[in-house]
């Protein structure tokens, strides 16, 4: 009885799984012939067909390249799920033909980049050469691989590069004193994001017209110098001469917005060439408690700028002679041919005559930090490399004042020059790179007179000064330029005096005048110095009038309060 129960249960039970199992493979048939068709149809779609399921704000860039184009959804999925295939392809066929790339790239590269080096070589360098050049046994290896949407009219694709060569390179050097050293590069590794842009997009094969190749971004560059037979070290600076010379190369000949095009199909492809979009104006005023290289005395500070490190864009500032808080004042001019991407460096060095100067620390701002039309003033803290992220040594800070003046930015006033930018852009908008460059040389320069107005309100913080706990302020104003000095009361016993006094200055160079304002300690056989502020008139000039706190350079503590009004006489041009 118990055999036919079971029996009875099993049949109902495998009946049961039975159908179950033919009813499930029957749904997941449908279910795989409804997709076939979902993506038969996806294929078939247009840009035109997409749209009527996209709303606008969720419609990608990616998918529409030009109103002629079409591109379906099936394809661009393919294509992101074979990037994976695509990098595992190029690596291994990579592999396979280095040895004839090497071959073929080291006398093209030799030819090619010994003409940028030279335009980087340093002034104790004579001559700058390739003895040798291979690229070695090791080949790159790409690591990722993306498109970068928002292009319309073209497609925009990013790789990863990873390169630990052993390539064979031994630069050729001659210095000024007739020296020869052959120097081999060695240890290089190389990390960084190279950007192929696919531009225009064409109906003929391979649909685009042509593609420009430009390092996007430079993650790690390493590598070490050694003199074949002999010590670098022996010449003093020329080995960090010679790596500012291969960073600043590679920086400036390939990195975006730097960019090779190459054509593959015929025709104009100018307008895809690297070309000027504005103007930087710089004005270097001061730097704060730099680093003491000399044993005697105290460092003599100049300071490099530039947005590409070509030696003829490089700016340069006059050098102030032993003093670790220099003020410079000194107003500077850059072309910018992408202000989304590049950016501003400074490097501050120490004058050390006859030989290589010796680097004090470097600072960069990103353009895109700008706003365009209206003056930045900032305080950048300097450090030893700009690759190195983490360094806590104090190296000290500079202080600048940017105006970024794009082309065909509209009518304005710029501080610098206090020339319309409608001016500015009869002169360049349709200039080449080199043309603005001399454009902006024969400029004239513009003067700007006034009266300034300097009420000295009150401090705060003085720090203590003598044996009773307290202080007798009082401060000395000045103006830079023309020298014209005035000095507040002395307020007895007090670290937080309040003067309320005014002061007018006749300013007859606005652009190029500042305000240096000395805060004292009255003692009864003479003075002690306490502090400083040194203001430029770019604010008071654009503003007309403000009200506003100072700290106190070179002390411990302190604050001035101060408001300025500029009342302006007139403008003149010079002659």
């Amino acid at each position: 009885m118990g055999f036919i129960v079971g029996l009875v249960i099993g049949l109902i039970v495998g009946i049961t799984i039975i159908i179950g199992f033919v009813k499930a493979e029957n749904y997941r048939s449908k279910l795989r012939s409804e997709l076939a068709n979902t993506v038969a149809a996806f294929a078939r779609m247009t840009v035109e067909d997409s749209r009527k399921l996209l709303p606008a704000e969720f419609y990608p860039s990616w998918v529409v390249f030009s109103e002629r184009q079409k591109l379906s959804f099936l394809n661009f999925i393919f294509f992101r799920k074979s990037f994976f295939l695509f990098l595992t392809w190029l690596n291994h066929h990579l592999t396979k033909i280095w040895p004839y790339v090497d071959e073929a790239a080291s006398e093209l590269i030799k030819a090619s980049v010994e003409p940028v080096l030279e335009q980087y070589r340093p002034a104790i360098v004579a001559s700058l050469t390739f003895s040798k050049l291979t690229l070695g046994t090791v080949a790159p290896q790409f690591t990722g691989v993306s498109i970068v949407e928002g292009d319309k009219n073209g497609m925009t694709m990013e790789l990863d590069m990873n390169w630990d060569g052993n390539p064979n390179i031994v630069l050729g050097i001659k210095t000024l004193v007739g020296v020869s050293l052959p120097v081999q590069v060695k240890n290089i590794g190389f990390t960084g994001v190279f950007r192929l842009i696919f531009r225009p997009l064409v109906d003929e094969f391979p649909c685009f017209g042509a593609v420009s190749v430009s390092l996007r971004e430079k993650k790690k560059l390493d590598f070490t110098l050694k003199v074949v037979g002999g010590d670098i070290s022996a010449i003093p600076g020329l080995s960090d001469a010679i790596e500012e010379t291969i960073r600043d190369a590679v920086e400036d000949s390939i990195t975006w917005p730097v960019r090779k095009v190459i054509p593959i199909l015929p025709g104009d492809y100018s307008d895809l060439e690297l070309k000027p979009v504005g103007m930087l104006e710089v004005k270097l005023v001061q730097a704060k408690n730099l680093t003491n290289k000399d044993l005697v005395g105290k460092s003599d500070p100049f300071a490099k700028m530039f947005i590409r490190p070509l030696r003829e864009k490089t700016q340069r500032s006059k050098t102030i002679n032993n003093d670790l808080n220099p003020i410079w004042n000194e107003h500077f001019e850059f072309v910018v041919e992408d202000a989304s991407t590049q950016h501003l460096v400074v490097r501050v060095y120490d004058d050390e005559g006859v030989q290589a100067s010796e680097l004090l620390g470097c600072a960069q701002i990103r353009l895109c930090e700008l706003e365009p039309g209206k003056v930045k003033d900032v305080w950048l803290k300097l450090v030893k490399d700009l690759e190195i992220q983490r360094d806590n040594k104090n190296r000290g800070e500079v202080h600048l004042e940017l105006l970024y003046v794009p082309f065909g930015a509209g009518n304005g006033v710029n501080p610098f020059t206090s020339s319309s930018m409608t001016s500015l852009e009869k002169v360049l908008k349709n200039d080449t790179a080199e043309e603005v460059n001399a454009s902006s040389r024969k400029r004239k320069d513009v003067i700007v007179r006034g009266v300034l107005s300097v009420t000295v309100i009150s401090a705060e913080e003085i720090p203590i000064q003598d044996l009773m706990g307290k202080a007798d302020p009082f401060v000395v104003l000045s103006m830079k330029k023309s020298g014209a000095k005035s000095k507040t009361r002395v307020v007895n016993d007090s670290l937080n005096p309040v003067w309320n006094q005014t002061f007018d200055f006749v300013v007859e160079d606005g652009l190029h005048d500042m305000l240096v304002l000395e805060v004292w300690d009255h003692d009864t056989f003479g003075k002690d110095y306490i502090g400083r502020c040194i203001l430029t008139l770019t604010r008071v000039i654009m503003e007309e009038e403000y009200t506003d706190w100072f700290e106190l350079d070179e002390s411990k503590a302190g604050k001035l309060q101060l408001h300025l009004k500029w009342l302006a006489q007139s403008i003149y041009r010079d002659s």
